[in-house]
């Protein structure tokens, strides 16, 4: 497959653009105690993750005393970025906000990783949060997960599911809940959410997995149903939709953003950038933009951040390999 394939569809959002924020610095001070940091996000502006890194910029800025830029650096699924800050100077110059999955999936799935994310970055922060759903479409005559399995049972030509692409976390929850099941299911990649929705709408596939934040309006229209979310608790977004552990399926599987430094960062630099964050994150008028897109956010320290990849790391590594799924570098 292709990598322009891999990471699409993430969040939708706003704020697109570029953003400076320019404030003087105290004269004498290097640069990873004052002046430029550019924020770089992998993917194109007008994702809901473009929109956490602006809104978080705007409130760092004054705290840092530094001009916070928001750049978007697209392409090869992430990698472009990513390669960007791992090959950066280590001097606050630059930062790396991506999903979680970028940075635990990718090193899973490439033939040959392009990058160690233990060694090659130095964690800052958990940001932010987002869920996955399971979606039916008009099509299939169940009010629940447990009559959806029933239906599936009875409709064994009808087993296509949609995935905002391969080698995401909806490919490899297809993959789980095929196991679980153990009914056969087919596949069906696309580029987004909003080509399932319509293919979930007019018939062509019996089921999707994508972003809650993405079906939410569809559901809210009656065009399709949400029958399940992957987080461990009820979504604060669908508080009538119950998860999949409810729903007789142990499998937990929401997302989530971090913040990242090159290798050989100073530690007290990334200190103060998590906690300027995370600071951000709590205030309420930048909780209330972010909630509106689905973002949940969280803030948080490194170790959390640390502890979070090795956990995401740990519980996807054997359900990947099981796939035999890789990707071609």
């Amino acid at each position: 497959m292709d990598r322009r394939t891999f990471m699409a569809g993430c969040l939708g959002g706003s704020f697109g653009g570029s953003l400076g924020l320019s404030l003087l610095a105290p004269a004498g001070e290097t640069q990873a105690q004052a002046g430029l940091t550019k924020i770089i996000f992998p993917f194109a502006a007008g994702a809901g993750g473009d929109t956490l890194c602006r809104l978080i910029a705007q409130e760092m800025a004054p705290v840092l005393q530094r001009t916070m830029v928001v750049e978007n650096r697209t392409g090869a699924d992430g990698l472009i970025g990513i390669k960007a800050v791992k090959g950066g100077s280590a001097d606050g110059s630059m930062v790396l906000v991506t999903t979680g999955p970028t940075m635990y999936l990718l090193p899973m799935v490439e033939t040959t990783p392009s990058f160690d994310t233990a060694k090659d970055f130095v964690p800052v922060s958990l940001l932010a949060r987002f869920e996955f759903a399971v979606v039916i479409g008009p099509a299939v005559d169940a009010a629940d997960f447990k009559g959806f399995v029933a239906w599936l049972k009875a409709h064994p030509d009808k087993t296509s599911f949609g995935v905002p692409s391969n080698g995401t976390i909806p490919h490899f929850m297809g993959s789980r809940l095929e196991k679980d099941l153990g009914i056969p299911l087919s596949r069906v990649p696309y580029r987004g959410s909003t080509p399932i929705l319509n293919d979930l709408i007019g018939g062509h596939v019996s089921f999707g997995i994508t972003t809650l934040a993405d079906a939410l309006p569809q559901h809210r229209a009656k065009g399709v149903r949400i029958i399940a979310v992957s987080s461990a608790e009820r979504s604060p977004f669908a508080p009538d939709v119950p998860t999949l552990k409810e729903s007789g399926i142990d499998l937990v599987a929401d997302a989530w953003y971090g913040m990242w430094l090159p290798a050989g960062s100073p530690p007290d630099f990334a200190s103060k950038l998590g906690a300027a964050a995370s600071a951000a994150l709590a205030k309420p008028e930048v909780k209330e933009k972010l909630t509106a897109i689905g973002l949940i956010p969280v803030g948080g320290t490194a170790e959390g951040l640390s502890k979070e990849l090795a956990a995401n790391t740990a519980f996807w590594q054997p359900i990947v390999k099981a796939t035999g799924y890789k990707l071609e570098n």
